[in-house]
Formats: C-alpha cells, structure tokens, sequence
C-alpha cells in the first residue's frame, strides 16, 4: 500500500480526541473508576489504574478530579462501568470495531441502533471484523525525544514486539499486558512517551473511493460522539 501508513487513523483518532477535552476527562473518570473497582485504589498494585492515573495526567486532568474519582470508586453506590465492543460493517466493506464503557447496556445498545439508522452501516456479528484486528499496545514518542538505538534496545529488552519510524514519531508494539512495563523501562531511561494505549489495529485494509470515504466518516464521526464510545477503529485506507 504505497503512501499509506498503517498508523494514520490512530494519529488522525488521537487529534480529535484531543480536541474534545469534555469528553476526554468523562472517559479518564470512567477508566479509574473501573480500574479501582477491579484492582484497588493503590496505583503500586494496580497497574490498570497506573496506566489510568497517568492517561489522566497526560490529558491534564485536574488532581481533585483525579482523586474525586478514586474515592468514588470505592462508594457501594457508584455505579459498575462495562466494557464491550460493537462489530459494525460500514460503507464498501469496512469493517468498524466500536469499544465502550458504560453503566447501561440498554442505552448504548440504543445510541449504537440510532447511529446505524443515520448514517448506514450494519451490525455484525461477534468476531466477524474482530478476526481481521490485533489488539495491541501502541506507545508513540516523538523522534526528538529519544535516541534511537538506545530506545530500540531498550524496548525490545522489555518485551516490545515491533519497532518502527513513521515520519517524526517512533511507533512501539506490545502485548497489550507488556504496555505498562515496556512504557516505564521507556522512562526509566529518561525518554518521554508522548501517547500510550491499546489499539485494534488492521490486518488488512479496504480502499474506498471519495463518496465510499466520506459515507464511513460520517458514520464514524456519529458514533465517536456518543459519551459512551471510547473509540472507533475501522481499516479503510488512509491515504
């Protein structure tokens, strides 16, 4: 696929996300609360709520939030967040994987039904578009904050799986249970992690012409937009 880098839509993903702050910090929320109602409020023990804690700073969630939520967690009335996933077909073939985190199955169930309705798109079965993804731990730091040789000898030390350069970023793979060891050896040599997560990310990829396009960005666009939705990943070619 000449022109094409497998990790435009991440890049793409993560910069809208960034622009909506709102909704960045109601997700951050609901991930502490889940993770320290899974493994406990101590960040030592927990490495879910480690990784949480630091998404949270790295999106500059306030501290008195940030310590809102862990208390909350711990309340018998605070509420269960679960997480799941929807397999959508969107325009031309494309295969969409919506991941969720909510405390009402019915209502998210409702919001996926309506966005179907709007914008087109089906809902698939499970594993019928899973199958064609790899979920992943995906660590992204800036070229100008690492050496190269030192970050690739150290990451693969760790336990990384792949090491690349995509333009002006390193992109390193993971299990997704290594992310959290991989990302602090990382800092531990003193380099800057500029984003850590887990992905879906495509085996292979569906080339769509510019209505095609546009048809599963419309969709996609309406399903980020629901509060419940923490992403929207989908193998349409970017170019």
């Amino acid at each position: 696929m000449a022109g094409h880098s497998k990790w435009a839509n991440i890049k793409h993903r993560k910069g809208k996300a960034d622009a909506k702050k709102g909704k960045v910090f109601s997700r951050c929320a609901k991930e502490i609360i889940s993770a320290v109602k899974l493994g406990g409020p101590d960040p030592k023990a927990n490495p879910r709520l480690r990784l949480a804690l630091e998404k949270a700073r790295e999106n500059n969630v306030p501290n008195d939030i940030i310590d809102r939520n862990i208390k909350k967690a711990s309340s018998a009335d605070q509420a269960d967040y679960y997480e799941l996933s929807y397999e959508l077909y969107g325009y031309g073939g494309v295969g969409l994987i919506v991941d969720i985190m909510t405390d009402n199955k019915n209502r998210i169930s409702s919001d996926i039904r309506i966005a179907t309705n709007k914008r087109g798109g089906t809902i698939a079965s499970p594993g019928a578009v899973a199958f064609n993804f790899d979920r992943k731990g995906i660590i992204q730091i800036s070229a100008k904050h690492a050496v190269e040789d030192e970050l690739f000898k150290v990451a693969l030390e760790a336990g990384a799986e792949d090491f690349e350069k995509d333009e002006d970023m390193f992109i390193i793979t993971t299990d997704p249970m290594d992310l959290i060891a991989v990302k602090e050896a990382i800092e531990a040599l003193g380099f800057k992690c500029d984003d850590s997560s887990i992905e879906m990310i495509p085996k292979s990829y569906v080339e769509c012409d510019e209505e095609t396009a546009k048809s599963n960005i419309a969709l996609i666009e309406w399903l980020e937009n629901i509060d419940d939705v923490d992403a929207v990943y989908n193998n349409m070619k970017t170019e």
